[in-house]
């Protein structure tokens, strides 16, 4: 299978092409009109799919200046699976990632998720989104500093109305799965690089979500520890769909499929791939958590 997508595969919306909607509280930057968040490419997947993007813009107002940061993004992402997000710094994959993630709204068009519209959500039904449908890894691994790894995972879960007792349960049996049974009662700073992403990855998975969104999550690793993190991710990816976001090519070859991103469109770095992947259904091995 040819992993990297093109961006000539015709449409894959029945809309016009200069259809934009506007979603949540967000309107238009003065001076952008609807033609400016039309659709500029499709990325074709015949699979049961957990993400859905439709005609999606993001358009920022600095002072004068009107930044585009997603330029009329169509995407499908599969269930199951590791998707790499791959761009250069400024290219809009962070924030494509937040879009996905419901951190942040779009300007224009639609986003499904695990089959939710996020287009007229509250933010506080955007805050329960989050909790039960997504889990996040971040490059500054992001733990709380006086709580201990066991307590660190098992915080997602108390907001979850979890109770206490499972939520001790499952968070000891995630951080045996990451290889830190050992490392229960430890600190943050009495952790090394890689083993605060791992006890991350344990927070992500604690509430047991469809999709796992990791952001850069070796750049503040040796190459070393962040290949191991990526194979940690690419088999918690038997189960659930983790998109990871990077600019390292050799890492992102381990993912099933790779979606490149330039000056917040998708492209390709492969203009002779084929016009059309092999789904990305077949059988998986045992789930990982």
């Amino acid at each position: 299978m040819n992993k990297t997508d093109t961006s000539d595969r015709g449409t894959l919306l029945t809309r016009p092409r200069n259809h934009a909607r506007a979603v949540g509280r967000e309107s238009l930057p003065a001076g952008v009109s609807a033609k400016d968040c039309r659709p500029t490419t499709t990325h074709y997947l015949a699979v049961p799919s957990v993400i859905a993007l439709r005609d999606v813009s993001k358009i920022y107002q600095r002072g004068a200046q009107v930044v585009k940061a997603l330029d009329g993004i169509n995407l499908t992402v599969p269930e199951r699976g590791m998707v790499a997000l791959v761009g250069a710094s400024g290219s809009g994959k962070s924030s494509l990632l937040h879009v996905i993630g419901a951190m942040d709204r779009p300007t224009a068009g639609e986003v499904i998720v695990a089959g939710q519209s996020l287009s007229a959500r509250s933010e506080a039904s955007l805050t329960s989104f989050r909790r039960q449908t997504v889990g996040f890894v971040f490059q500054s691994f992001n733990l709380i500093p006086n709580l201990d790894a066991l307590e660190n995972v098992m915080l997602p879960m108390e907001f979850n109305g979890v109770a206490r007792d499972a939520r001790r349960r499952r968070a000891k049996e995630l951080l045996s799965r990451v290889g830190l049974a050992q490392r229960l009662n430890h600190k943050p700073r009495e952790l090394s690089g890689g083993e605060q992403q791992r006890v991350a990855i344990a927070r992500a998975l604690a509430n047991d979500p469809p999709l796992i969104l990791a952001d850069e999550p070796t750049g503040n690793l040796d190459s070393k520890t962040g290949q191991m993190i990526y194979e940690l991710l690419k088999e918690i990816a038997t189960e659930r769909t983790v998109i990871v976001v990077t600019h390292a090519e050799p890492l992102a070859q381990l993912a099933d499929r790779i979606v490149y991103i330039k000056d917040g469109r998708l492209t390709s770095h492969d203009e002779s791939a084929a016009p059309h992947d092999p789904p990305l259904n077949q059988e998986r091995s045992k789930p990982y958590v």
